[in-house]
């Protein structure tokens, strides 16, 4: 399931991460690799805030989307 549909607080393993070659590599970048633990800190106007390796992040719901859980 994406990301955007997991709830607030639970721990979540990254099963796959979609979209262009650029946005991956973004989101690798960023922390979110296939097998990392993100939890969903919160969702407010639009945005997801996760915490993932130790740090907090906040992305657009639309790249939330793109990570499967």
């Amino acid at each position: 399931m994406p990301l955007t549909f997991a709830g607030v607080g639970e721990e979540n393993v990254i099963k796959k991460i979609g979209g262009l070659p650029e946005v991956k590599k973004h989101l690798e970048d960023l922390g979110f690799v296939t097998g990392g633990i993100v939890t969903v800190i919160s969702m407010m106007g639009g945005n997801v805030i996760v915490n993932v390796k130790e740090s907090r992040i906040a992305i657009s719901r639309e790249m939330a989307q793109k990570i499967m859980v």
